[in-house]
């Protein structure tokens, strides 16, 4: 067993490793050997954050096994080969291994031994009251099988321990944990209502003084019962259920655990005193004895001598200044003007004190050094806070800085790594500066906070240039493929996806490269290098197919413009005019195939190299519907097998073969139906171009069939002889020739009568006799014009001319009521009347 006699304590005593007999088994305090060991284990710095634990119960009944496993301690432990005899004498004390808070173990001599024999119980009783007046939690060691005896289970002890530490101290509150051992098949929910009834039975019997009757148990103790497996039949079991009572030891000082409300705890400083006076107390079993009259007016004068250098403190004019300082800002020189201010009240307090007893001076000086510290710290506290702010704040507006500068002249990780080390610097510098002698306070934490907010913040900052990088460079692929992938789209041509695929590779290798040099600054890892210009494949391939998806959506749309500009426009990209000789079905077949081609580059995406797809083939039958005969012969031959007739239709099928799901743009389904809408909308713009040729073909044809002309020419011989022979005639006939070709292109009887016979009649019976009218008066008025002009032949060859130009000025100048009426023909019909009003002029002429 180690000593603590010595000021160099072995590392091992304050961790708990080496135990210390407090009390030997004549009652002897060792003071010397307590005071080391508080020293190791660094009581006073705890303050009041600790905590002790003390064990009684019968001897050889596991008590110091039991601490053993629970808190990692060395107490000796009974040796069952040897013979069960008594282990401990007296009170044995160590600390716990790995609890917080720091938690001192106390190993009780057990009640009810052979070698103290029946009649020396005073040691027992002595203990007893020792760990219930000293202790948090009190752990009351019971086989199982002694629930419900008298001796066995410590009932009369715990009796004459209640009387005497209510007559002796000032209860505070403890908790009194019952360990059952070796525990049987009998529920923990009937053994605990049954030891919670005899602790209240022997408290409600226990005689108390005049102040504390009628209190209940439960102002002075909280009662706690557990069970553990037996140690050797069943090791395992016991080390886990010591493992979960062990987690209860862990914070066992804080609001709701297991130490109870620590009413009265002296701190770490005065734990030596306070067990020792107890000890004393007990030993001597008296009430206790006022102190001597020295230490008595030294008490109370060193109390009068701290209150009186912390209120000099609180009214100085010096701390004033610098606490209103500290709350407003950084003070120069906080930390050697708030030490000399201190030293001053302090050495005060020294000089006043000198000659009273040395134990009570010191704690009083302690008492006032710890209130002149708590009175100061939060001044110091708001002078650290000022030094973090001011360094945070510091580095925010570098970085703020360094973004401002041209690009390329400083990397982003070592603007970071010179303005936070500055940073850090004037911190260290600032708390160098404010650093108080009489306190040891430690800014490590607040320093650690410091950091990880400059890291914070450099990963924000470095976060939002990042993705502003990323952004501006998906914003350059995004313009430059979105339009030119649109043109490619619209343009429909065989090699369109591989086009895109190249834009593709191109556009993206571009950004690739003005990525990768753009956050060069940052110095990235390899994974978030990979994970950036993978995310920009991504998002550019993203760009193609939701351009792909958009001209999708717009098939029908994007088909009808091809066949428009396809059927309407001949190879020099001319208007058509429909003549005979035009094919307008193979123009027609043509232009739908194009169409069809269009809607085939649009139906899925392209850009991998695996897709082979037959979507093209498929949908020609679209255009070349087979006949029935091939499809009942398909259906013949496939014996009855309905895949092979969904093999023969791949428009049946709801996805394209050789196509993923996910680059299917237009499903098969889906282009029959836009075919079947493209077709019906196409069907009217193809049999308006065969009534325009048709009309075409009727307009050019006003001469009758060959054999009418044979039989007029074969009748009519003698008439055309005659008009040969009389020249009068063939003027006659010239002039009404001209009256009637005028007559008809001013009344447009072709247009009148394609509304039918009756209706054309009715039409042409009130415009004929006002359509002469005007024309008989034009030429009366051109004739009395010309009157006294010429001789007769002259008269005659100027008449036919104004007759030609009054016709020609009649056809360009049209009344309303004929132009409505050729407005609501079709375009094929308007080119064929102009072709005609055109003869009809150069007729004339």
């Amino acid at each position: 067993m180690p000593s603590f006699n010595d000021e160099r304590v072995p590392q091992e005593a304050a961790q708990g490793a080496a135990s210390l007999q407090l009390i030997d088994g004549l009652g002897a305090f060792d003071e010397a050997g307590l005071d080391a060991f508080v020293r190791a284990i660094r009581l006073a710095e705890c303050g009041l954050s600790y905590a002790v634990v003390a064990i009684m119960g019968p001897q050889s009944s596991g008590k110091s096994t039991l601490l053993n496993h629970l808190f990692r301690t060395s107490f000796k432990e009974m040796d069952a080969f040897a013979g069960r005899s008594q282990t401990t004498q007296g009170v044995w004390i160590a600390r716990a291994k790995d609890i917080d808070p720091c938690t001192i173990v106390m190993d009780l001599e057990g009640t009810d031994g052979r070698e103290r024999g029946e009649d020396d119980t005073a040691f027992e009783k002595q203990s007893a009251l020792f760990a219930l007046a000293v202790s948090d939690i009190v752990l009351i060691n019971m086989w199982c099988h002694d629930i419900g005896r008298e001796q066995a289970a410590n009932k009369p002890l715990l009796k004459t321990v209640f009387q005497v530490m209510m007559r002796l101290f000032t209860p505070r509150k403890t908790t009194l944990l019952f360990v059952i051992r070796d525990k049987t098949r009998t529920p923990l929910s009937t053994l605990e209502p049954i030891l919670r009834g005899d602790v209240q039975k022997i408290w409600e019997s226990a005689p108390k003084p005049p102040k504390y009757e009628g209190t209940q148990l439960s102002q002075f103790f909280t009662v706690e019962v557990t069970a553990l497996a037996n140690f050797e039949e069943k090791p395992e079991l016991f080390e886990e259920q010591v493992g979960e009572l062990r987690d209860r030891f862990n914070n066992s000082i804080q609001p709701g655990g297991l130490a109870g409300d620590r009413r009265g705890v002296v701190p770490g400083s005065g734990f030596r005193i306070s067990i020792s006076d107890m000890w004393k107390i007990i030993k001597e079993n008296k009430d206790l004895d006022l102190p001597a009259h020295k230490v008595m007016v030294a008490t109370v004068r060193c109390e009068e001598i701290a209150h009186e250098k912390l209120s000099a403190l609180l009214a100085d004019p010096d701390w004033h200044d610098l606490d209103e300082g500290a709350r407003k800002g950084l003070v120069p020189g906080f930390g050697k003007r708030l030490s000399a201010l201190l030293h001053r009240h302090l050495s005060g307090y020294d000089d006043e004190a000198a000659y009273f007893d040395d134990s009570v001076r010191t704690a009083k000086r302690n008492y006032l050094v710890t209130k002149v510290l708590d009175t100061v710290q939060p001044a110091y506290q708001a002078v650290v806070s000022n030094l973090r702010n001011e360094a945070f704040n510091k580095f925010k507006q570098e970085m703020k800085v360094w973004a401002e500068r041209p690009v390329g002249e400083e990397g982003f990780a070592v603007a970071v790594r010179r303005c936070s080390e500055q940073a850090l610097s004037d911190f260290d510098k600032g708390c160098s500066d404010s650093y108080v002698s009489q306190a040891h306070w430690d800014n490590g934490k607040l320093r650690e906070k410091l950091h990880r907010d400059i890291d914070a913040h450099a990963q924000t900052v470095r976060a939002e240039k990042i993705a502003a990088i990323v952004a501006s460079v998906e914003k350059r692929v995004e313009d430059a493929l979105t339009e030119s992938a649109g043109a490619l789209l619209d343009a429909a041509s065989p090699d369109t996806w591989l086009s895109l695929k190249r834009l593709l590779t191109h556009e993206t290798d571009i950004a690739k490269a003005a990525l990768l040099s753009d956050i060069a600054g940052f110095e990235p890892d390899e994974t978030e290098k990979a994970t950036m210009l993978d995310g920009l494949t991504s998002f550019s391939r993203g760009v193609v197919e939701r351009q792909a998806r958009k001209e999708a959506s717009q098939a029908l749309l994007r088909m009808k413009d091809r066949f428009t500009t396809s059927f309407s426009h001949d190879a020099e990209s001319l208007p058509r005019l429909w003549s005979e000789k035009d094919d307008i079905r193979a123009i027609a077949k043509e232009a739908r195939s194009m169409s069809l081609k269009g809607l085939s580059i649009l139906a899925a995406i392209r850009l991998d190299d695996d897709i082979h797809d037959r979507i093209e083939p498929a949908l020609s039958s679209l255009l070349d519907p087979p006949s029935q005969e091939a499809i009942k012969s398909k259906e013949f031959s496939s014996d009855g097998d309905s895949s092979s007739i969904l093999v023969s239709n791949p428009l049946a099928a709801s996805s394209w073969d050789g196509v993923p799901q996910g680059n299917t743009l237009l499903s098969p389904v889906q282009c029959k139906n836009i075919w079947r809408q493209f077709k019906a909308e196409t069907d009217y713009t193809i049999s308006q171009a065969l009534a325009a040729q048709e009309a075409h073909k009727n307009s050019s044809s006003w001469l009758p069939p060959p054999w009418a002309i044979a039989a007029i020419v074969v009748l009519g011989f003698n008439e055309f002889m005659a008009l040969l022979r009389n020249p009068l005639y063939l003027l006659i006939f010239f002039v009404v020739y001209l009256l009637g070709k005028a007559l008809w292109v001013q009344l447009d009887i072709a247009a009148e009568f394609r509304h039918g016979f009756v209706a054309g009649i009715l039409s042409l019976s009130t415009k004929l006799l006002p359509t002469v009218m005007s024309m008989l008066t034009k030429l009366a008025q051109e004739g009395s014009k010309a009157a006294g002009v010429g001789n007769s032949n002259s008269d005659s060859t100027g008449r036919s001319n104004r007759f030609q130009e009054y016709d020609m000025q009649d056809f360009s100048q049209n009344s309303p009521s004929e132009n409505s009426t050729s407005q609501g023909s079709s375009h094929g019909g308007s080119s064929v009347r102009n072709r005609q009003h055109k003869n009809v002029a150069q007729s004339a002429s």
